[in-house]
């Protein structure tokens, strides 16, 4: 599928055909020679076959290993890349390809963004999570230790190549994460897929081909037509895509970085949500059972961990360093009916307080 953004547009290759294709495809959108392979210690062999593809269609170059997990996402972590971009005399021509998960995607896409003002970015996703969300829109960062993805940039790829052979390795916690963000498409922007969901949860954690197939175009193809109609967050379009996300990254933020998957804080971010929604009137409170439902058949979300997160008034603090954020005011993305959310800016941090309570509560 195309993400139609003028001179910045790319495709997006969703395929069972593994990663020989990936040199062709990269070469395709490319005018470089060299290239960097971003990829994490988990990932080293299927790095080395993209590596072997972009050598094969006439790329030169090596692969950078970072350690696996989220506390990759930083700067310190970034500028290791960048000293290996230096030390291998690459021009603004040379392409970054990350093979990984949103980790990997994230940082080599800020990386990208930002070395000599920018080099072409080719995202080839191996989890779940990062097929059906991260790789695409152009949204790269890293963390702060005081808020997630504060430090970033929009930095749109050349191509995302998406193999769903990659995930049949993928550890089920994982998997079951990137579900979340499917879910969260669901209810934000598609009803039908949400109803698909309910009628294949089976298939999905079972990995069928054709069901996985199915959620990730999907997902794709809602993410495109919002960052197609608002890039860089200009008009509050975009912003629907974080239903979930602002109480999601409190709890990664509080709890430290890699004690939650990110999918597992967003489904407990969405729960949050949808109750803050119901309390002022927006949805009828059937649906947060429904969307609990589903969330609870995929194993999501872990509510035990929000024992461990420390006191109600840190998880506000981190929320007021959410990039939504005014001057302070929080602002959230909230569910008015099943398929559709909007932005708030007027929700009072009693009424947060209250539904964390609640949280809080159901969780001992």
């Amino acid at each position: 599928m195309r993400v139609n953004l003028g001179d910045r547009s790319y495709n997006i290759a969703v395929t069972s055909a593994g990663l020989e294709p990936l040199g062709a495809f990269a070469r395709e959108h490319s005018r470089g020679t060299s290239t960097l392979v971003v990829t994490d210690d988990h990932l080293i062999a299927l790095a080395e076959e993209a590596l072997a593809s972009l050598r094969g269609s006439g790329f030169r170059g090596e692969t950078a290993v970072i350690p696996a997990g989220e506390a990759s996402k930083s700067l310190a972590t970034a500028s290791t890349l960048y000293d290996r971009l230096v030390a291998m005399n690459a021009d603004r021509a040379t392409l970054i390809a990350a093979v990984g998960g949103g980790v990997v995607g994230d940082l080599a896409g800020l990386v990208a963004a930002t070395y000599a003002r920018g080099l072409p970015l080719l995202m080839v996703p191996t989890t779940l999570l990062a097929m059906v969300d991260s790789s695409v829109g152009g949204k790269v960062a890293v963390n702060h230790p005081k808020a997630k993805n504060l430090i970033g940039a929009f930095h749109q790829p050349i191509g995302v190549w998406i193999d769903t052979g990659t995930l049949a390795t993928l550890p089920e916690r994982e998997f079951r994460s990137g579900l979340a963000e499917v879910v969260k498409y669901g209810v934000s922007l598609d009803a039908d897929l949400f109803t698909f969901l309910e009628a294949n949860v089976d298939p999905l954690l079972c990995r069928d081909p054709d069901a996985l197939r199915h959620v990730i175009v999907r997902s794709c193809e809602l993410k495109a037509s919002i960052v197609e109609r608002d890039e860089r967050e200009e008009t509050g379009l975009r912003a629907v895509l974080n239903y979930g996300h602002t109480f999601a990254h409190a709890f990664e933020t509080v709890a430290g970085y890699g004690a939650w998957l990110h999918g597992e804080a967003v489904a407990a971010g969405m729960a949050c949500a949808a109750r803050l929604a119901a309390m002022r009137g927006l949805i009828a409170h059937d649906v947060c059972k429904r969307q609990d439902r589903l969330l609870a058949r995929f194993g999501l979300p872990a509510w035990g961990k929000l024992i461990a997160c420390p006191t109600i008034g840190d998880l506000l603090a981190a929320m007021r360093s959410d990039k939504k954020s005014v001057a302070g005011r929080l602002r959230f993305v909230l569910p008015t009916r099943l398929g559709e959310t909007l932005l708030f800016d007027d929700i009072p941090e009693s009424d947060v307080e209250k539904v964390l309570d609640e949280r809080r509560a159901a969780a001992t």
